[in-house]
């Protein structure tokens, strides 16, 4: 496979997935969609377990990945599915932005890793002032955006002490088994979330929820972190990080122009806070040493 194709794919399906989730969602509640979504993630996994001859074990190292990754799995989406309700969907990777920033921080503190360093430090410190100034948008503040907003937010917290919690493991496993086995651990739950929460089977099936919601279990679910994991093997994690950079601006743009989003200036103030955030996490203490 062909690096820059992979990390054009993980840019296209990071930055389209806010806005896929949403039209996922539409006509039809978002727990028929965070449910549909996950189940066609699992078949897609478990067909291709043995046809890339991947090893799924179950040994005790494996299940508790399975268990860390599915506090990514069930918790951040379940958040993120909820929260997109109420938010614009450029806003909602703006707000995923700020996930290498957490990242690094809990690992300073949990794996005792080199994190609070003064680049670092700056970083989180540009991204808790862009998250504020975007709290004070008024998008957010109208009506239930607010509460959108923070399930984002707390969407984020989890899938980074999720990714944390899985490297502290340690277990050695493929990206390809820790998403299958965390999806096949997790599909009870969202199964039964559906069936609390709301039990009521689509009546309606729009061709635009339709397609989102293939599109999210095909290519959102699988294909992105198994081509993230690829970029990871064969790149600098420093290059992948700059993904991070870029979706954020590109879901804005693409929200403005397929879904008729208006950005307000002050939206794109708290968004540039946040990637400088990015920025300085990532370069500003090689230029200190420099």
């Amino acid at each position: 496979m062909a690096l820059p194709a992979a990390y054009l794919g993980v840019i296209l399906i990071w930055s389209t997935t806010p806005l896929a989730i949403q039209w996922s969602s539409a006509g039809w509640g978002f727990l028929v969609g965070l449910s549909g979504r996950m189940l066609l993630g699992t078949l897609l996994c478990i067909a291709l377990i043995p046809l890339l001859r991947q090893p799924l074990p179950w040994h005790r190292a494996a299940r508790r990945t399975y268990a860390a990754a599915g506090v990514g799995v069930f918790g951040a989406m379940f958040c993120v599915y909820w929260g997109a309700q109420f938010l614009p969907s450029g806003l909602i990777a703006v707000i995923f932005g700020l996930n290498p920033l957490l990242t690094g921080f809990i690992a300073s503190l949990w794996l005792k890793e080199r994190g609070l360093t003064p680049g670092r430090l700056l970083g989180i410190a540009l991204g808790i002032a862009g998250l504020l100034v975007i709290f004070n948008a008024d998008v957010v503040q109208a009506g239930h955006a607010w509460l959108g907003a923070l399930a984002v937010f707390c969407s984020v917290l989890l899938h980074s002490l999720s990714a944390v919690w899985v490297k502290r493991i340690g277990a050695g496993l493929s990206g390809l088994t820790v998403t299958s086995g965390s999806l096949i651990s997790m599909l009870p739950l969202f199964v039964l979330s559906w069936a609390l929460l709301d039990g009521e089977p689509p009546r309606v099936i729009s061709l635009q929820a339709g397609l989102a919601l293939l599109y999210l279990g095909l290519f959102g679910s699988v294909l992105g972190f198994t081509l993230y994991y690829y970029l990871l093997k064969h790149l600098e994690a420093n290059r992948v990080a700059l993904i991070t950079l870029i979706t954020p601006v590109l879901a804005l743009l693409i929200g403005q122009w397929l879904n008729g989003e208006q950005i307000a200036v002050v939206v794109w103030i708290g968004s540039g806070l946040i990637i400088a955030g990015l920025a300085s996490h990532l370069w500003v203490d090689r230029l200190l040493v420099r």
